[in-house]
C-alpha cells in the first residue's frame, strides 16, 4: 500500500471511528426536547426556526405554546399575522415568524398541507435556507441530507483541524460535503442530532469539554492543542449605535391608568409591530450621547417630534433607560414621562364641524392590533435602567395617535396642514376615529405633516400613507398586541410601578 493509499484509509478510519462514536454516545446522552418525541415534519420545521440563534432552553415553551395553538399547518396558515407574532413574542427575529406564516401558506396551497418531502420543493418555501432544510429532510424523513449549523462547523473543524473561515460561503459548501460523507447508511436523522448535540453540549464556543467527549481520540484540534482557537471566523461589524428619544405618555380623564403606543409601519424594521414612540435624539455638544444630552434640549426635542407626529402629550422628565441590541444597530432609548393634553381647537367652519362630528360618530370596522421582526439581537438581549440608579435587566433572547381625550376623538392637528384644511372646507376627514373593540381605545390618524424633518418612525421608513395606528392600553390590552422585547420590559415595568403606588 502506498503512502497515498495509506493516509486515505487513516483518513476513512476517523472519519468511521467520528460517526460510530458520535451515535453510540448520541443515545446514550440525548436531551429529551419536545420536538424529539416524534417525526411529525411540521412540528421540527417549526423547532428549527425557532432555533435559529435562540438557546435551547429559551425555546421549549415557545414550542409548547406555539404548537398548541397552531397544531397544524392549515392552523398557521389561516391564523391573523397578529396572533402569530403575539405567539412569537420574545424570541425576536420576529421575520422569521412571518415567514413561517408566509411559508405555511405556500405547504397549504400547493402541497396540500403536508410538509414535502423533496429539497427543491423544501427550498422553495419562504424563509427555509440550506440547513432549515437538511435538517427537516434528514431528521422528519432520514433523508442523507446535511443540516450544517454553527454547531456543527465548530465541532467539523475542530476535529478535522480545518482552519478555513466559516464565515465564508466556501467553507459551508466544504463542510456540507464533508458532514454528507460521514452520515452513516440509514441513520440520517439521528446522526445529524447528535452531530448538532455534541457542539452544544460537549464542543462548546469557548470551553470545550474535551474530556467526555466522545470523539476526543482522534480530534486533530485536541491533539495539536487549539480547540480553543477554532473555528475561524471572520467577525463581523460591530453594530452602529444610535441614540433616541422614546415618550412614556401616560393618558388622563377617560385614559388615566393607560399608556399610547403606536404601531410601525408595513414593512422595514419591526414592521408592524407595537412600541413607545421614540425618534433619534439631536446631537450632543461634542458628540455626547443622548444621556449626556441636557434635559432642557432633550423635552424641547421630544415635545417637537411629539406634536409634528400629531400626538398632544407634554414630556415632563426622564424615566429610564433601555438597550436593545440588534444585529445592525443598538437603540440606546432615553425614556420620558409625558402627560396627555388635550388639543388645540381649530377655528374650523360651520359645515366643517358638522362633517368633523359626523365622521366621529360613524363606527366602522374594528380594527386589529397585531404586529411583527432581527431581531433582535433582534432577539437580542435589553437592560433596562431605572432613574434612581437601579437596574432592571431584561433579557431577549428580542404614528398616528389617539386623541388627547375621549371626548374630542380625532382632533384635527392645529397646524393648518392638509387635514386640518380639508375640515375647515366641510370636507370628510381623511380619517375618523374608528370605534373598537373596547371602548377606551381609538385610532387616529394625525400624520398630515409630509415634509416633517422629524422621523416619524425609528427606522426613518414611516411616511403619511404608511402612518401606524396609536392605542391607549392598559396592561390586560397588552395581551392583544406583539412588541419588540425592548418595550414589552418597559410597558411592564411602568404598569408594575403603577400597581405599587396603588398599594
Amino acid at each position: 500500500m502506498t503512502t497515498h493509499e495509506q493516509q486515505e484509509q487513516a483518513q476513512q478510519d476517523t472519519k468511521l471511528f467520528f460517526s460510530r462514536n458520535l451515535l453510540e454516545w448520541y443515545h446514550g446522552q440525548k436531551r429529551d426536547l419536545p420536538w424529539r418525541r416524534h417525526r411529525n415534519p411540521y412540528y421540527i420545521w417549526i423547532s428549527e426556526i425557532m432555533l435559529q440563534q435562540t438557546r435551547v432552553d429559551t425555546v421549549i415553551p415557545y414550542f409548547n405554546r406555539f404548537i398548541e395553538r397552531f397544531p397544524t399547518v392549515e392552523s398557521l396558515a389561516d391564523a391573523p399575522e397578529e396572533d402569530v407574532l403575539k405567539c412569537w413574542e420574545g424570541l425576536g427575529y420576529y421575520s422569521r415568524a412571518r415567514n413561517l406564516q408566509h411559508a405555511a401558506r405556500q405547504v397549504k396551497e400547493q402541497y396540500g398541507g403536508m410538509v414535502p418531502n423533496d429539497r427543491d420543493a423544501i427550498f422553495s418555501l419562504k424563509g427555509v435556507g440550506p440547513y432549515t432544510a437538511g435538517a427537516i429532510l434528514s431528521i422528519a424523513f432520514n433523508r442523507p441530507e446535511p443540516a450544517v449549523d454553527g454547531n456543527v462547523m465548530r465541532v467539523l473543524s475542530r476535529y478535522f483541524l480545518m482552519e478555513d473561515d466559516i464565515a465564508k460561503g466556501p467553507t459551508r459548501v466544504k463542510m456540507e460535503r464533508l458532514a454528507a460523507e460521514l452520515i452513516p447508511e440509514g441513520e440520517a436523522s439521528h446522526f445529524n442530532q447528535a452531530l448538532m448535540e455534541l457542539g452544544a453540549l460537549v464542543c462548546t464556543p469557548k470551553s470545550p469539554r474535551c474530556l467526555p467527549c466522545p470523539v476526543m481520540e482522534h480530534c486533530a484540534a485536541r491533539l495539536a492543542g487549539c480547540e480553543t482557537s477554532l473555528p475561524v471566523k471572520t467577525k463581523a461589524k460591530p453594530p452602529r449605535p444610535e441614540e433616541r428619544l422614546a415618550a412614556l405618555v401616560t393618558g388622563r380623564g377617560e385614559h388615566a391608568g393607560r399608556v399610547l403606543i403606536r404601531q410601525r409601519p408595513s414593512s422595514g424594521l419591526l414592521a408592524r409591530m407595537w412600541e413607545l414612540p421614540h425618534w433619534p435624539a439631536p446631537p450632543a455638544e461634542g458628540g455626547a450621547s443622548a444621556a449626556l444630552l441636557p434635559e432642557a434640549a432633550a423635552l424641547d426635542r421630544l415635545r417637537r417630534s411629539l406634536r409634528q407626529a400629531g400626538i398632544f402629550a407634554r414630556p415632563e422628565e426622564h424615566w429610564m433607560a433601555a438597550e436593545h441590541t440588534f444585529s445592525h444597530i443598538v437603540w440606546t432609548l432615553q425614556v420620558y414621562r409625558c402627560r396627555e393634553e388635550d388639543a388645540p381647537a381649530l377655528p374650523l367652519a360651520a359645515e366643517g364641524r358638522a362633517a368633523y362630528a359626523a365622521g366621529n360618530a360613524a363606527a366602522a370596522v374594528p380594527t386589529d392590533g397585531g404586529a411583527a421582526p432581527a431581531d433582535g439581537t433582534q432577539g437580542g438581549a435589553a437592560s433596562v435602567e431605572g432613574p434612581q440608579g437601579g437596574a432592571v435587566s431584561v433579557n431577549g433572547t428580542p404614528g398616528t395617535t389617539a386623541p388627547a381625550d375621549g371626548t374630542q376623538a380625532g382632533a384635527p392637528p392645529a397646524d393648518g396642514t392638509q387635514a386640518g384644511a380639508a375640515l375647515a372646507s366641510g370636507m370628510p376627514p381623511a380619517s375618523v376615529v374608528r370605534a373598537m373593540d373596547t371602548p377606551d381605545a381609538y385610532e387616529v390618524d394625525l400624520f398630515s405633516a409630509t415634509d416633517s424633518p422629524v422621523e416619524q418612525f425609528a427606522d426613518g421608513s414611516g411616511n403619511p400613507e404608511d402612518a401606524g395606528a396609536v392605542r391607549w392600553i392598559n396592561r390586560e390590552d397588552m395581551a392583544n398586541y406583539a412588541f419588540p422585547n425592548v418595550f414589552l420590559k418597559l410597558l411592564n415595568h411602568y404598569f408594575d410601578e403603577l400597581e405599587a403606588q396603588k398599594l
